[in-house]
């Protein structure tokens, strides 16, 4: 039977560290807690690395951090050659910040690439100093005005922030889905918009991963390719820094 995990990351993407009880281990290793700050590998964003330091001093590396039998089940995956914790046990958790911080600016910048390039998505991968999104588009696009649309929607330091509605709403507002062929796990009754803009005047869409507070702090960003990826379907990689100079 999965293990639900509270999720602190949920509502604060910035928690570095935090105290947790270890309420299982599963046959492969991975432990389980009663809540975590590890974001898990899901809609394109990896999960986090990162510590989990017991009460001896002993540190648990954590590799990577995946869902389990659910979604809602979050397991940390040590290192290997790792000693395990025992059930019950309490342990602190430091995640690897510098790392998880330039994830939430990269995925923050993704969905501004949605709204500089409005078609819908049909895939897309959250990187430490690279993206990448893929659209259903055949027509061309001048990298260099996408690069200004993104610039100007970051310095213009657009609230981030994230808001719940429930199923129903969502399926009344079908547009709010950008994805081609994935659609938001239903069945909780609610679902988790990311906003960006008062009143979400920028952009507001389904996501559970963790974004920045405002978009000034993604910092200089800017397309580095478009690529061909069949006829009707473009590949946008997205860096950060200033556009090299032609």
């Amino acid at each position: 039977m999965a293990q639900a995990t509270d999720a602190l990351f949920r509502d604060d993407a910035y928690l570095a560290n935090a105290e947790a009880t270890v309420v299982g281990v599963n046959d492969r290793g991975g432990i389980l807690l009663d809540r975590t700050i590890f974001y898990a590998n899901s809609g394109g964003q990896p999960g986090d690395t990162g510590t989990l330091t017991r009460t001896d001093g002993t540190k648990i590396p954590i590799a990577t951090t995946v869902t389990g039998e659910s979604k809602d089940e979050i397991v940390h995956v040590p290192a290997g050659g790792t000693a395990l914790p025992d059930v019950g046990e309490a342990v602190t958790l430091s995640i690897d910040w510098e790392r998880r911080h330039n994830l939430m600016r990269m995925h923050t910048a993704c969905h501004l690439l949605t709204v500089a390039c409005p078609f819908p998505i049909t895939g897309a991968a959250v990187g430490e100093t690279e993206s990448r999104v893929d659209f259903d588009m055949a027509e061309t696009i001048d990298k260099a005005a996408v690069t200004a649309a993104l610039l100007d929607m970051v310095e213009a330091d657009h609230p981030v922030y994230a808001q719940w509605i429930d199923e129903a709403e969502l399926e009344a507002n079908p547009g709010l889905v950008k994805s081609k062929n994935v659609r938001p796990p239903s069945g909780t009754g609610r679902i988790r918009l990311v906003c960006i803009g008062t009143d979400a005047g920028i952009d507001s869409q389904p996501c559970g991963g963790t974004h920045v507070k405002t978009t000034g702090e993604i910092g200089p960003i800017h397309v580095g390719k478009i690529e061909k990826k069949g006829r009707e379907n473009r590949r946008f990689r997205i860096r950060f820094g200033a556009p090299p100079q032609q």
